[in-house]
């Protein structure tokens, strides 16, 4: 069995047999095979849409809540993902019931496991694929709130939802797409990319002026739909949240060695943001550090991606969560060079998390508090390169953004931070009747 060297929430492992899930948050074993069948028993019935969907609920006072999104949230793959994994669970702690649609219907392992033994109801399966509008009209009623994302996904169900819904409607703006691909017309000079802002920007109005609740990560952004929509409720939320800290931090930078950069290379922010900084920064870099390792993690690994291997780049490709807690541990400092993007980028937070000194831009610490100093930001690729090089071998100053890391998740990426802000719009327990 899979044993860990430090425990963090959010591990989770099969055994070698695929068979039994290790729950570290607490030192559980979870029979996979038996979680499935007894969901599938309760979900998969062919009567479900009507009848035992709702003889399942065994909190009978509690508020329900409706949630969809792309797919079951793969929380070792991206930073929505994760967030997405963090707000269900979330949902769960403060007290209300928990239903998830994944807009693909697809059971993904482990991640559907994962969040049927934390109590959140999973929606996937031939009969939603086939009945979905008629599921929707005969138990939308029982929801006092539905929590969309993404606009692609909120458009397909607004409507029908907005039918047969009176409850209140929320919708998560991971961040405003039409801003982050107009920045990358910027920089790019891409017409593509200035068409698809232009029609993503009508889309996402759309969603803001028919639903009830905003969520956005980031002042930024809230400042901006503040703007245009005077009066709605735009609540800046926390990206990621965390109740506890990394109960291990080697705080000796001169154990440490080398440099970190985390992305998923799906979204196109990420990869111009790493083959850039490979061209114009790290070729400075080396010629000081002549040794010096850069990690590049995530995925997927794309044909640009794949061919930056050299001595000194390491393709370290998917990693689980404790694998990424041990590199970022045995590294200096993590980079994100971001040229273009919007909304709050889950890499600076959870470089914050693992307290281990990020090197960012104006773009990737935006929506975020500077004065904490857990990151430093520079824009100009020579002056980065500097930065760096008087930074690597600064132990002190590294240690003092480390120990800021701390501080900075305690102030805004708390699960108490996180709650007050839900609270806002969500009573939790229903009056009796």
């Amino acid at each position: 069995m899979y044993q860990p060297k430090s425990v963090v929430k959010h591990y989770y492992k099969y055994d070698k047999n695929n068979n039994i899930l290790l729950n570290i948050k607490n030192n559980k074993t979870l029979d996979k095979n038996l979680i499935l069948k007894k969901w599938k028993n309760e979900l998969e019935h062919k009567d479900v849409g009507k009848n035992k969907f709702f003889q399942i609920d065994n909190g009978f006072n509690k508020k329900r809540i409706f949630v969809i999104d792309l797919s079951i949230p793969n929380f070792e793959n991206n930073a929505g993902a994760r967030c997405t994994f963090m707000y269900l669970k979330l949902f769960k702690e403060i007290g209300l019931q928990v239903t998830f649609l994944a807009d693909n219907l697809k059971m993904t392992e482990p991640y559907t496991t994962i969040l049927q033994q934390e109590g959140i109801e999973i929606l996937y399966g031939k009969y939603y694929k086939n009945h979905f509008n008629d599921w929707i009209k005969d138990n939308l009623k029982y929801f006092d709130y539905v929590y969309l994302q993404r606009p692609e996904v909120a458009l397909k169900y607004l409507d029908i939802i907005k039918e047969n819904f009176s409850g209140k409607i929320f919708y998560f703006a991971h961040d405003l797409h039409y801003i982050r691909l107009l920045r990358e017309y910027e920089i790019t000079k891409n017409i593509i990319k200035k068409r698809e802002s232009e029609k993503s920007k009508t889309l996402e109005m759309d969603i803001f002026s028919k639903v009830d609740i905003i969520h956005v990560v980031g002042n930024n952004e809230q400042k901006i739909l503040k703007k245009k929509f005077i009066g709605k409720p735009i609540r800046n939320i926390p990206l990621y949240i965390y109740s506890n800290q990394v109960l291990y931090i080697e705080k000796d930078f001169s154990k440490r060695k080398g440099l970190i950069f985390v992305a998923s290379f799906s979204h196109s922010p990420n990869e111009d943001a790493i083959l850039w900084f490979i061209k114009g920064i790290l070729p400075r870099i080396i010629k000081k550090f002549p040794d010096i390792i850069l990690h590049i993690v995530g995925s997927p690994i794309t044909e640009k991606i794949s061919k930056l291997k050299t001595p000194n780049i390491e393709i370290e490709g998917s990693l689980s969560d404790y694998e990424l807690h041990s590199l970022y541990e045995k590294c200096r400092i993590a980079v994100a060079p971001l040229r273009f993007g919007s909304g709050v980028k889950g890499k600076i937070v959870e470089a914050a998390y693992y307290q281990i000194p990020m090197i960012t831009t104006s773009i990737g610490a935006e929506g975020l508090d500077r004065n904490i100093k857990s990151f430093l930001v520079e824009d100009n690729p020579d002056k980065m390169a500097k930065l760096i090089n008087q930074l690597y071998n600064d132990f002190s100053k590294l240690k003092q953004m480390s120990d800021s890391g701390k501080i900075f998740i305690r102030k805004y990426f708390s699960f108490r931070a996180a709650k007050k802000e839900l609270l806002r719009d969500i009573n939790i327990i229903k009056q009796n009747q």
